[in-house]
């Protein structure tokens, strides 16, 4: 008696996605620069026209009390307050796409040497804040997927959403009160010096850059996860498993490289949200930072000066933005083609 195998349909190997070329990359990103121009002029127009609408006057403030309408009038005139906002809408850009912001209305500060050192102290709060979310989400992440409903899958992904879920100010008390009130490890406020070493600087600004970073890593978590978890769904994951390769060789060495395409857009998204972040976590902890200025400039207003912070913090989100979007389009250039599914 003749026995006949019965045939298995393998799951097949995966279709390598088309690859973009140099012409097709180039009119992206130019199409990209442009979307990322416009909507920084539209971002310019909301920014002058909230800032010429908060209440009070600069001019009234710098008076002090008791001002004389005289004396306010002639100071609105040497400001350039008197001029009709278009006009003075259309210097500022001008002025701007020179490099010149002009100077800040109650110190007379060049406004460019007044937010060097600030901005400078941003970006190592914002950098010093995304080695801590990085590598905490990129692990946690691994940890979830390799038992998907386990226990640490369940508590990562409570732990994330408590993150998300909680505002910045919120952690930023909570862990002053439990480790610099209770117990004394770190400092309440982050006293940077021009010349602070690099040991100092970690350990005083511990407690702000862990205030930074916890909602950005409860959401890369839940997104680096999702990432890897669509990948250990597609038919070359299958035929791993049904070859007897073990589950962490799976993830580690089959989902993993597949996912760090999505992983990294995730990451650049991330950092941008850790820019606008600044703001609340360095007035919280009193650092000398972009965030701090922009909330002593709103509270004296110095209409010149958020309008330069903004602009920038506006100018780096974009940026961070095209990024991300090169990042995806170039580790998975099918999100080019929808049809070819």
């Amino acid at each position: 008696m003749t026995h006949v195998n019965p045939v298995v349909d393998e799951p097949q190997a995966p279709v390598p996605p088309p690859r973009v070329s140099l012409a097709k990359l180039s009119r992206i990103l130019s199409l990209r620069l442009l979307l990322g121009i416009t909507t920084l002029l539209s971002v310019s127009i909301v920014i002058f026209a909230a800032v010429h609408f908060l209440p009070g006057d600069a001019a009234e403030i710098l008076v002090g009390q008791n001002p004389d309408e005289q004396t306010i009038a002639v100071l609105r005139r040497e400001l350039g307050l008197d001029q009709p906002p278009v006009l003075r809408y259309l210097y500022w850009v001008g002025a701007a796409l020179q490099g010149d912001f002009g100077n800040s209305l109650t110190s007379e500060r060049a406004i460019s040497d007044l937010i060097g050192t600030r901005l400078r102290n941003t970006l190592y709060l914002a950098f010093y804040a995304a080695l801590i979310a990085l590598p905490s989400a990129f692990v946690a992440a691994i940890f979830s997927v390799l038992k998907p409903g386990g226990l640490v899958d369940r508590i990562t992904n409570t732990l994330s959403l408590v993150f998300l879920s909680s505002p910045q100010f919120l952690i930023a008390y909570v862990l002053v009160l439990f480790l610099a009130v209770s117990i004394p490890l770190f400092p309440s406020s982050a006293d940077m010096r021009p010349n602070t070493e690099i040991f100092r600087f970690l350990y005083i600004c511990f407690l702000p850059a862990v205030t930074l970073s916890a909602v950005s890593a409860g959401y890369m978590a839940r997104m680096m996860r999702a990432a890897m978890l669509d990948v250990l769904e597609r038919p070359f994951i299958r035929m791993a498993k049904l070859k007897g390769v073990t589950p962490n060789r799976v993830v580690l060495y089959h989902a993993l490289p597949n996912a760090l395409g999505s992983i990294a857009a995730v990451a650049a998204l991330v950092l941008a949200q850790l820019i606008l972040g600044v703001v609340v976590v360095e007035t919280v902890f009193v650092y000398p930072g972009l965030g701090q200025l922009l909330v002593d400039s709103v509270s004296k207003r110095d209409v010149t000066v958020v309008q330069a912070i903004s602009l920038i913090f506006a100018c780096v989100y974009i940026l961070l933005n095209l990024a991300a979007d090169l990042i995806a389009i170039l580790t998975n250039p099918q999100i080019l083609y929808p049809g070819n599914d």
